[in-house]
C-alpha cells in the first residue's frame, strides 16, 4: 500500500495525463514521463493499435489505484460472463468495489487513501465492519464511516475539498457520512477527469 501511495503520481506522468484531476498532480507542471529519460519521451511516435489498447488498460488500472493484473483480469472475465456490453460491465464492476465507493463519497482525497482507510477498519457496510478494499457492493448496500473516524483530519479536509462531487449513483448523507450505492453505473455516469476507453481494454484482452 505505502509503495503504491508513494508512486501514484508517476502513473499520471508516465501516461501524460492527470488521472484523478488533482490540482497538485505534478503532470500539470511536467507533462513528460518520470525518470532521467522522461523529457526525451515528449513527442514520441504514434502508438500502434496494440499500444493504444495497452495504454487504455494502464489508464483504467491506474485510476483505480493501480490494481494488480490478476485482479483486473478477474474483473474482465466476470464482465465478459455478464449479459450486455462487456466494456460497460467492466466499468460497473470497478465502480462497485468498496474502495471506489469510499473515494466517490469524497471522505478521502484519493483512491489510494480509500484503501488505507478501509484496511484500518474505518468503514462499515450494512452495519458491519469491512476491511477488504475489493469488497463488491450490490445496489442498496449502505456504506458508512465509523463514528470514531468521522473527525479524522483526512476526512474533514476531503469533505471540504471542492475538487470532486458525489456522483448520482451514490446517495450521500454528508452529515452522517453514510451513503447508499443505488446502482451500478454506466461509463457515461462516472465522473472521470480524463477520457476512459474500456472498449479498448476489452479489445486488448480479446486478442
Amino acid at each position: 500500500m505505502s509503495k503504491r501511495h508513494a508512486v501514484k503520481y508517476k502513473i499520471s506522468r508516465r501516461l501524460g495525463e492527470s488521472l484523478w484531476g488533482r490540482a497538485k498532480d505534478p503532470v500539470n507542471r511536467r507533462s513528460y514521463g518520470p525518470g532521467q529519460h522522461g523529457a526525451a519521451s515528449k513527442g514520441k511516435r504514434k502508438l500502434s493499435d496494440y499500444g493504444t489498447q495497452l495504454r487504455a488498460k494502464q489508464k483504467l488500472k491506474g485510476y483505480y489505484g493501480n490494481i494488480t493484473e490478476k485482479q483486473f483480469i478477474k474483473l474482465y472475465d466476470e464482465a465478459r460472463r455478464l449479459k450486455g456490453d462487456n466494456s460497460e460491465n467492466l466499468i460497473g464492476l470497478l465502480e462497485s468495489r468498496l474502495d471506489a465507493v469510499i473515494y466517490r463519497m469524497c471522505v478521502v482525497p484519493t483512491v489510494f487513501a480509500a484503501r488505507q482507510f478501509i484496511n484500518h477498519g474505518h468503514v462499515k457496510v450494512n452495519g458491519k465492519r469491512v476491511n477488504i478494499t475489493s469488497y463488491r457492493l450490490s445496489p442498496g448496500d449502505v456504506v458508512e464511516v465509523k463514528e470514531r473516524s468521522k473527525q479524522l483530519t483526512m476526512v474533514l479536509e476531503a469533505m471540504q475539498s471542492p475538487e470532486r462531487d458525489v456522483p448520482e449513483y451514490i446517495d450521500m448523507d454528508e452529515k452522517a457520512l453514510k451513503a447508499t450505492f443505488t446502482r451500478q453505473p454506466k461509463l457515461s455516469d462516472v465522473p472521470y477527469p480524463v477520457k476512459m476507453e474500456p472498449h479498448l481494454v476489452v479489445e486488448f484482452y480479446s486478442r
